[in-house]
């Protein structure tokens, strides 16, 4: 009895390839800028605080820049003077937030205005909390600290936030983004053997972010913070 012959796979006509090669993107941000009441009396280099908004705010050239001052560090500078941050507050002109863009900014204004490399600071709200945690897990080496509000992001990047002081900030009534989002990156980089807070508003819905930047121990906490070498 004849035996079966074994199907003969035909050769593929097509062959595995890599295409790698640099390309330049060109990006555009409009942002507000705070710069301290003694920054010209001086040649002393400043802290930097970056801030994110939410998703309220994003808009293209058509939008009101001054809209961004309507939460957060923005908001707070329009009637304190002696903030001792430099402080960069971009708009997004799209949703969510472009990352890149943002490093981009940081890598201008760093070169432009005297500001202390070992001590930059993320923070951000809702959209801008996501978006903090993004920008900190793919540049963890470029902040001394990062305060996401009401955000999350993904647990697979906790090994990359390690090493970056987190203060994260939620409301437990919130329904919008959920604690949850907060509290599953907060366990992440925890079990990874990060240095992380978390503080949880019992009373608190969406706006966990007036209570958070109208503390004057965040700010504290803040500058007691410097880049890891």
């Amino acid at each position: 009895m004849a035996r079966a012959r074994a199907a003969v796979k035909p050769a593929s006509t097509q062959k595995q390839k890599t295409f790698e090669k640099p390309i330049t993107v060109l990006v555009k941000l409009r942002y507000l800028l705070y710069l301290p009441e003694k920054y010209d009396k001086s040649d002393k280099k400043w802290p930097l605080l970056v801030f994110l908004h939410g998703a309220g705010e994003a808009g293209g050239p058509e939008k009101d820049l001054n809209v961004v001052k309507t939460h957060g560090p923005p908001k707070i500078l329009e009637h304190k003077k002696d903030f001792p941050f430099i402080v960069v507050s971009p708009q997004a002109p799209t949703r969510p937030w472009n990352v890149d863009a943002v490093n981009a900014l940081i890598d201008d204004v760093m070169a432009t205005y005297r500001v202390d490399s070992d001590r930059v600071y993320l923070t951000g709200l809702s959209m801008g909390g996501y978006g903090t945690w993004a920008l900190a897990a793919a540049h963890p080496e470029r902040f001394a600290a990062a305060v996401p509000i009401c955000g999350g992001g993904e647990p697979a990047w906790a090994p990359r936030l390690k090493k970056l002081p987190l203060w994260v900030f939620h409301g437990a009534k919130d329904r919008i983004v959920l604690p949850g989002e907060s509290k599953r990156m907060v366990e992440a980089v925890k079990k990874a053997g990060g240095n992380v807070k978390l503080t949880i508003y019992p009373d608190v819905g969406h706006d966990s972010w007036t209570d958070t930047y109208n503390d004057p121990e965040l700010y504290k906490w803040l500058l007691e913070q410097k880049r890891a070498k």
